[in-house]
């Protein structure tokens, strides 16, 4: 029981201080500050998490590193999309 509650506490906290920073990069394309190796590990580990999470049975630790997974995706391709068309900033 008690590891259960510990377990939806993590996945709370986890997703709750992940997702902020997720959605703002998502909706300000802003990747500027992401060091694509970090992020890219980061990645593997959440969806190796997803898997392991799986063969346990353990839910709280599929879905908080499912929305990790996704998160991490998607701004990944945002990322490689700002690398290969840069944005010209204005210098007035």
């Amino acid at each position: 029981m008690l590891a259960n509650i510990v377990g939806y506490a993590a996945a709370i906290c986890m997703v709750c201080g992940y997702l902020p920073q997720a959605i703002y990069t998502i909706r300000t394309r802003d990747t500027e500050g992401i060091a694509m190796p970090t992020f890219l590990l980061m990645g593997a580990g959440s969806l190796f998490f997803v898997i392991q999470g799986i063969l346990i049975a353990n839910w709280p630790l599929v879905v908080t590193n499912t929305i990790t997974t996704i998160a991490c995706i998607i701004i990944t391709a945002i990322k490689i999309h700002n690398h290969r068309h840069p944005r010209k900033h204005n210098s007035e």
